[in-house]
Order: structure tokens, then C-alpha cells, then sequence
């Protein structure tokens, strides 16, 4: 990300403090609708370069990386789309188990994810030591050393909002967690397209979120048994 997107969204995310995960009850919807659409963005890519500076027998050399995930027809993947201030509606996924942050190669996997409020796995599956570093904005969410492949140290994010994460051994890594309290949220694939169903009729405020333009916020309006059409154009700041 460059320089001055990110202190944007550095400065966005810390004037939006994260809130304890909201109580969710899981219930029958009744006449439920739909949100779908396209997130594309048609702009120039932004590419980031790396340069490790240590353990390049595991991190790799120089490399270039976009920093936005475009696809030759303009489709962007690793979009979240998350419904918020939902209390009740469907049942959350069948549990998959705790979610994983992996260190791999000096990169994050997933470099973006979204994760129910709750428990975390961190992982470290180089042979060399990282300090994996969460924030909320500004405030740390969890910041814990790894000196040895294999090590897992489980984490808590019970606050939903986005989590930045870095490296405090190698600068250049960088991953974002979004957490969310109730189950309504998607995340693009390689065809940019998502689809969230089961809503409950009513007005939602809608969040998309992707690091390089920054959370942007809309109201959505669902109707029992409809589709509401939602295609997203992504725009450099």
C-alpha cells in the first residue's frame, strides 16, 4: 500500500473505533432477500515493491506486488462486503474449525480474511523468527513473537472491525483480518462477484472493504424474496 493511502486508511480506521461483537441471535428469516453484485475497478494498479532486507534464503528477493487484486476484466478479488449492526437472522456457517494466520514465506495467508468474532490461531511455519503484530487503528489487538516453525499461539479478536497486521521482523508483511458479530458478509472471489442471502427484509448499512481504497459505506434497502442488485465501481483515493 503506498504511503499515503496508507496513513489514510490508518487515520479512517483509528476515528472508527472497534466495538465489543455484538450479541447475535440466531433464528428463522422469514421472506428473506438478497444482496449481489460486481466489485471492479478500472483504474491504474499500484504495485508495491518488496525488498527483503534479511532471511532471503526463506523471504525470496526483490519482488513487485499490486495492491489491488485485478482481474483482466476488471473484476477485484479479496473484496469484503459485510451487512452491520445485525442482531439476528440465519445461522452462522458449520464451524470449520479456529481460523489461521499463517506465516509462509515471509507473507501472510491469508493476506485477507474475514473471521467471526472469537478465537485465532497465529502460525509460523518458517524457520525463522516473526512478531506478529495485529492493530485495531492505532491500538494493538495482539503482538506476539514466534521464534520456531511449527509454533502456533492461539489470540482472541472479540471486537469487530478491521485488523491490520505486520511484522515486527519484516517490515514489508503485511495481512488484514476483517471480524465481524453476525453472519452476513461475503468476500470476492477471481470474478469479483458476491452474493449475500437470507437477509432479513429491512435497511442495512452495507461496508465494503479492500486495503488500497479503504472501507466505503452504503445503505442498502432489502425486500422479502427480491435480489438487490449492488454492482460496486473501486476507486483510488
Amino acid at each position: 500500500m503506498g504511503f499515503y493511502a496508507r496513513r489514510l486508511l490508518a487515520f479512517v480506521l483509528a476515528m472508527a473505533p472497534a466495538v465489543c461483537a455484538r450479541a447475535y441471535d440466531e433464528t428463522a428469516v422469514t421472506g428473506g432477500g438478497t444482496i449481489a453484485g460486481l466489485i471492479t475497478y478500472n483504474g491504474v494498479v499500484p504495485m508495491k515493491k518488496i525488498i527483503p532486507t534479511k532471511d532471503v534464503e526463506v523471504c525470496g528477493g526483490p519482488r513487485e506486488d499490486p495492491e489491488i487484486e485485478v482481474g483482466p476484466d476488471k473484476a477485484v478479488m479479496n473484496v469484503v462486503i459485510a451487512l452491520e449492526d445485525v442482531t439476528k437472522g440465519k445461522a452462522w456457517p458449520a464451524d470449520g474449525g479456529t481460523p489461521q494466520l499463517d506465516n509462509i514465506k515471509c507473507r501472510f495467508d491469508p493476506e485477507i480474511q474475514v473471521i467471526r468474532a472469537g478465537p485465532l490461531d497465529v502460525v509460523n511455519k518458517d524457520p525463522v523468527l516473526h512478531n506478529t503484530h495485529g492493530y485495531y487503528g492505532k491500538r494493538t489487538a495482539f503482538n506476539m513473537a514466534l521464534p520456531n516453525q511449527g509454533q502456533t499461539i492461539p489470540t482472541e479478536l472479540q471486537r469487530a472491525g478491521v485488523v491490520r497486521v505486520d511484522c515486527d521482523a519484516h517490515g514489508w508483511m503485511e495481512g488484514w483480518i476483517y471480524v465481524v458479530d453476525n453472519p452476513y458478509y461475503a468476500i470476492t472471489g477471481a470474478d469479483g462477484k458476491f452474493s449475500i442471502g437470507d437477509i432479513p427484509p429491512g435497511q442495512y448499512k452495507m461496508v465494503v472493504f479492500q486495503p488500497l481504497v479503504g472501507p466505503i459505506e452504503s445503505t442498502v434497502t432489502v425486500t422479502a424474496g427480491q435480489t438487490t442488485e449492488s454492482d460496486i465501481e473501486l476507486k483510488k483515493p
